[in-house]
């Protein structure tokens, strides 16, 4: 029994008074018999939720009761707004979603959470960029996860051939500016990047979330496996200690200490080819040393010759 189900059955009944379990079945898109033991638990969680029998009845909250989210305590109101103000400032939907939801918090938690709303500001640019506005496409595929309705997808995949297939969208996320979608297919999960993605069309039909699916751990377990590939080779690199900081910032889990040498720290870089590794380690010149493989020792001394030969007869 999920708790966001539980809590969009009391804040119907607050809208509507007096509901039944086929009203709520109809709203929230379950069955009958889930609405009542949801109205079932809520009178056995405390709630003050009572059954009226008879032609006319229904379930309704003891004296007009209304939710003001006193559940929170003041520290998780502020943390909650903390995170929520942010997007406030990039999404509309958000902002007016925080205005309704400081309305519901206790008078005495109202301050300081309007406070924490408005303690972040998130500016999604660059230095000398526009900010990106979110693909249309992932509008609509968001709306298709949470309405549950299956899609069919034309997608572009290796050598730019087209397919078509019907998924079910599980979810979706935004790493670094680009977009991926996790959905189930007649081949198991899948992950598709949406900037592929040649036409996506919402079906009527709708499917059963898997059970025990979590798209945070389902999104962790694709980078595992994504950063395995991206790290098949290897380099052992010997690097000042004051610049190491900066490798690391650069290629982030791709590069790790392994060690010191003398008055300089041993790194290993790794990348899916030798020549990939070369392209990043290029930049910085005499001031690193690759021990090896000799594969990278050999790409780092073409690409010295290829500038040697465009720009000898500068000087």
């Amino acid at each position: 029994m999920r708790a966001d189900r539980l809590v969009a059955v009391l804040l119907l009944m607050q809208a509507r008074g007096r509901v039944t379990a086929a009203d709520v079945a109809q709203e929230l898109e379950i069955s009958v018999a889930t609405a009542r033991r949801d109205l079932e638990a809520l009178s056995t969680a405390g709630i003050p939720v009572y059954p009226q029998p008879g032609r006319n009845g229904g379930w309704q909250l003891v004296g007009g009761a209304r939710t003001d989210l006193s559940g929170l305590t003041a520290t998780e109101a502020q943390a909650l707004f903390l995170l929520v103000g942010p997007a406030a400032s990039i999404a509309p939907e958000a902002k007016t979603a925080l205005r309704k939801l400081v309305r519901a918090l206790p008078g005495t938690f109202r301050e300081h959470a309007q406070a924490a709303a408005e303690a972040v500001v998130i500016d999604p640019a660059r230095w000398g960029a526009h900010a990106k506005e979110r693909p249309e496409l992932v509008r609509s595929l968001q709306d298709a996860v949470v309405r549950r309705n299956r899609v069919r997808l034309v997608y572009s995949g290796r050598g730019h051939q087209t397919s078509e297939r019907m998924v079910d969208p599980l979810g979706l996320v935004d790493k670094d500016d680009s977009w991926y979608l996790i959905a189930w297919t007649d081949r198991g999960q899948r992950t598709f990047r949406i900037d592929r993605v040649v036409a996506a069309q919402a079906t009527d039909e709708t499917f059963e979330r898997p059970a025990g699916f979590d798209l945070s751990t389902a999104w962790g377990e694709i980078v595992e496996r994504m950063e395995e590939r991206r790290s098949g080779l290897t380099a052992t690199v010997l690097m000042d200690q004051r610049h190491v900081w900066v490798m690391q910032d650069r290629l982030g889990r791709n590069c790790e200490v392994d060690g010191t040498d003398g008055d300089r720290v041993r790194l290993r870089i790794t990348a899916p080819t030798p020549l990939m590794i070369a392209q990043e380690l290029a930049g910085w010149g005499g001031s690193i040393e690759v021990l090896d493989p000799p594969e990278v020792r050999a790409e780092l001394a073409r690409l010295g010759r290829e500038l040697t030969d465009r720009y000898s007869g500068i000087m």
